[in-house]
């Protein structure tokens, strides 16, 4: 399978309620429809989860200009997730941590990412 970046949207419950890949192990390009349904789908929201294939396990420049315009269109705070091969970060109420228990949809959004595990 070839590595690809991929973004979860996660409801309170921890399910996973929709899914976008990107087209590319290092990007997902920004999309109307994505924003459209974080939108309509925003009393539901609760933490958007996304993959680092190749690495690094961190929040790229991208991601941190993203999640200050999502949080700043929603008007809320938003639970942010990035999982890449050596683990999970999560960046709550404006602090990171290193997950060291991971919720299930992780093993699934590294599975369809083409990451086959924690290295």
């Amino acid at each position: 399978m070839t590595a690809k970046e991929v973004v979860f949207l996660i409801d309170e419950s921890g399910a996973v309620y929709h899914r976008d890949d990107g087209d590319g192990p290092t990007r997902i390009p920004d999309a109307r429809s994505r924003w459209e349904i974080i939108w309509e789908s925003r009393d539901r929201l609760r933490e958007i989860a996304h993959s680092h294939p190749v690495g690094p396990l961190a929040f790229s420049h991208e991601d941190e200009t993203t999640m200050s315009a999502l949080e700043s269109a929603l008007g809320r705070t938003v639970v942010f997730s990035v999982v890449a091969p050596g683990g999970m970060l999560r960046r709550e109420n404006g602090q990171t941590t290193r997950v060291e228990i991971e919720p299930a949809w992780a093993a699934e959004l590294r599975a369809v990412s083409g990451m086959s595990s924690i290295l």
